[in-house]
């Protein structure tokens, strides 16, 4: 056995014995120190530097690994060497202070205009619960909002006849945003519904049988209930709606600025995720349009 394999050993059986982690946990141990070991080849493990080990993550980086799994590795590898430094004398800690590179952002979930359409078509039927959720959601995909922002608006905030709701966003700041006919009109027909159900000292806008205002979590399982009913197949929750709303905003304008204010971002950076999902559609339609696009079969 060699002498990092043997140190290995004597790793885990600490970490089973007197920190008493998890067989998984420890299985996972093993496998990250396994893989330095492997990247560290000739090299004993006392004489790793901190370039050598910036090399074996860029390695890694290369190969496919995201940001969470190469923090995790550097993770167990400190704590080796920490090991290593208490019970076997090692004088330094190369993998100290180092960090993983940042995973790249996900880009943000959008409804097809086709679905964002589809979700807003709630059967109301006289139901007042009903009328609130199509009020909402048309709110929701019509103007961007935070779903902070939508259960804490009060009734005061939107002005039917200008057209424009004010919102208090992140850092307390304020914005107004354009609503749109339909999320007027869907508005207008919940009030009078609210009005018989809202507690004389509740101000929001949007509030439950009980007469106070919406949780978040309700919001959030009454948006996935209607999504799976009007049988929309893509995950649906609160947020997506605004990013479709920022989407198809700058689809249809391609004004970036004018969609970071409605959206109430501090920085224009946070907005420009949004230009992904714009060059992902152009290319979808040059793919389909285009005679050379795609080489046929």
């Amino acid at each position: 056995m060699s002498p990092g394999a043997a140190y290995l050993q004597a790793f885990l059986g600490h970490l089973a014995s007197e920190r008493r982690l998890s067989p998984l946990t420890c299985s996972n141990y093993g496998r990250d120190v396994t893989e330095l070991l492997r990247l560290a080849g000739e090299t004993p493990l006392d004489q790793l530097q901190v370039h050598q080990i910036r090399r074996f993550i860029a390695q890694l980086h290369g190969r496919g690994l995201g940001g969470k799994t190469l923090a995790r590795m550097l993770s167990a590898w400190r704590g080796f060497y920490a090991w290593l430094a208490r019970d076997h004398g090692f004088a330094s800690n190369p993998c100290a202070g180092m960090r993983a590179p940042k995973s790249v952002k996900a880009l943000p979930q959008a409804l097809s205009p086709d679905e964002a359409a589809r979700l807003m078509e709630i059967p109301v039927d006289g139901d007042p619960l009903a009328l609130r959720d199509k009020a909402m959601f048309e709110l929701f995909y019509s103007s961007g909002l935070r779903l902070s922002e939508l259960v804490n608006l009060p009734l005061s905030q939107i002005d039917l006849a200008a057209g424009m709701v004010r919102v208090t966003g992140k850092g307390s700041k304020t914005r107004e945003v354009p609503v749109g006919r339909f999320a007027l009109e869907a508005v207008r027909n919940w009030l009078p519904e609210r009005e018989k159900l809202a507690r004389p000292e509740e101000y929001a806008l949007f509030v439950g049988k009980n007469g106070a205002r919406l949780t978040p979590r309700a919001v959030q399982y009454r948006v996935k209930q209607w999504a799976l009913k009007l049988g929309i197949s893509a995950e649906v929750h609160p947020h997506v709606l605004r990013h479709s709303f920022a989407s198809h905003v700058l689809q249809s304008s391609g004004d970036l600025r004018a969609v970071q204010e409605m959206l109430g971002h501090a920085n224009i950076s946070t907005t420009q995720v949004y230009t992904h999902l714009d060059f992902q559609h152009l290319a979808k339609v040059y793919d389909a349009a285009h005679p050379r696009a795609k080489k046929k079969p």
